[in-house]
């Protein structure tokens, strides 16, 4: 089985879902490359793609985590104020 990266992705380039806390990112499978906040946060930057094990590495700095962070809290008080 061979671990080679398929390409090199910049964070900025993933869609990032609040709610789940997942990064997204096209696969050429047709799925999408997947990684949660918390790895990134852990310092793993490989995506992995769930249907066909493709691998991206996710190309971010520490501080790029901290907006995501942030609009995860911001998300959170919002959904308490519609409650």
């Amino acid at each position: 089985m061979s671990s080679a990266i398929y390409d090199q992705v910049e964070i900025e380039d993933f869609t990032f879902d609040p709610d789940t806390q997942l990064f997204s990112y096209p696969c050429p499978c047709g799925d999408k490359f997947q990684i949660l906040l918390d790895d990134l946060q852990d310092g793993e930057d490989i995506a992995v793609c769930p249907t066909c094990s493709l691998m991206v590495q996710v190309i971010f700095d520490q501080d790029d985590l901290e907006e995501y962070s942030q609009n995860i809290d911001q998300s959170a008080n919002e959904a308490a104020i519609v409650v």
